[in-house]
């Protein structure tokens, strides 16, 4: 609860340096006021958007119930206008499949989204936007999705044609003097299927680690999503480990998700509960480590594995021997850099003058010794 001059929170303090195992840890906490704001209206959502930590934004999208996109600050600034102005496109993907508002302007200029990152230069922010408001829907999330191309048939079909002589001569000519540029990928085309087609529920090619709780309902550009603390509160927890929900109308669906808890991975490493090592933060509730997906599961940096395992310290008896510093020697079968002659001629004058500074030291040193016995001698 306590801030700072700025009105700053620690939570706000967390997601602006990217701390995200304190922005997880902070979210089962009941004092925690997601949407707080600033001396300048900012929340901790603005903040992470602005700073560009997808993770942490991610974070509070999906473990902070409550959390609204639509908060504007004192220039009348949301969230997603804040990503496009300074280039976040990941953040800017994730707010508008969350149910951000795009239509949203603010209240100096009666500006968008859009409009800003076109007048700050941001082109892939605008390209981004484009390309989501051409798919925006992510249909490789649900168990409907097919995962073919149906564009590949008609083009195995074109390339197996028998093609007359004209048309090879001219195939020919065209691969032999034609210019290869750069270009950036066709739309619909075969990255943008490969890319569906990994990330599906479905995919031939990867294995997913967990399934969705929703797959009847995937992610789409302005529709709200609900958070799994919202979920566990609109439907019973046994539901959720049993079935897959729906986040738009509450009907639960009934195909059975693999979920994989991050419990039983910490419970597979060490047997012994005093040493095994906290996977997600210690303040996380049991219900949201049920279902949190193997790979958002935040390990320990130090011990990844998930295990501390014990340290004894003995003082050794006998002091450390230092280590001996071994001689390079230089061997002369291997090749040499060569030197420059202008590098040769300095260092030859550095050693005559080093040579004539060290004769005239000698020299003053046995006048003053006959200096001495000159005067012995007279006494």
């Amino acid at each position: 609860m306590e801030v700072d001059i700025n009105g700053w929170n620690g939570l706000m303090v967390a997601c602006c340096k990217g701390f995200v195992d304190i922005v997880y840890g902070l979210h089962s906490c009941p004092f925690i006021d997601i949407n707080h704001q600033d001396n300048e209206g900012n929340t901790a959502l603005m903040i992470a958007s602005q700073a560009g930590h997808i993770n942490t934004v991610m974070y509070l999208l999906n473990y902070y119930p409550g959390v609204d996109t639509e908060v504007k600050d004192c220039r009348g600034f949301t969230a997603l206008i804040k990503a496009a102005m300074t280039g976040r496109s990941d953040v800017m993907a994730a707010l508008l499949m969350a149910g951000a508002d795009l239509n949203a302007v603010d209240s100096t200029k009666g500006k968008g989204a859009q409009d800003w990152a076109l007048k700050t230069g941001r082109y892939e922010t605008l390209q981004r936007l484009r390309r989501l408001k051409m798919r925006p829907k992510a249909e490789q999330f649900c168990e409907s999705y097919i995962p073919e191309w149906p564009e590949l048939k008609e083009l195995v079909a074109k390339a197996m044609a028998e093609k007359s002589p004209r048309e090879k001569i001219t195939q020919r000519i065209k691969t032999t003097f034609a210019f290869r540029f750069p270009r950036d990928p066709q739309d619909n085309g075969v990255l943008d299927h490969m890319v569906r087609i990994t990330t599906s529920v479905h995919s031939p090619l990867i294995t997913t680690g967990c399934r969705p709780l929703c797959p009847t309902s995937p992610p789409e550009v302005g529709k709200r999503r609900l958070a799994v603390p919202e979920l566990v509160k609109k439907h019973p927890e046994k539901e959720l480990e049993e079935y897959s929900v729906c986040h738009s109308n509450g009907s639960i669906s009934h195909i059975v998700p693999s979920i994989h808890s991050a419990e039983s991975i910490a419970t597979t490493c060490c047997a012994e509960t005093e040493r095994r090592g906290s996977i997600l933060s210690l303040a996380s509730t049991k219900v949201a480590a049920k279902f949190i997906p193997r790979s958002m599961a935040r390990r320990n940096s130090v011990f990844p594995s998930g295990c501390i395992p014990k340290i004894s310290i003995n003082r050794p008896s006998e002091a450390t021997p230092k280590k001996e510093k071994k001689k390079k020697k230089k061997d002369k079968g291997f090749l040499e850099p060569p030197k420059w002659k202008y590098k040769e001629i300095r260092e030859e004058k550095k050693k005559e003058k080093e040579r004539v500074e060290k004769d005239k030291s000698e020299k003053e040193k046995k006048e003053k010794r006959k200096e001495k016995e000159n005067k012995k001698t007279k006494k």
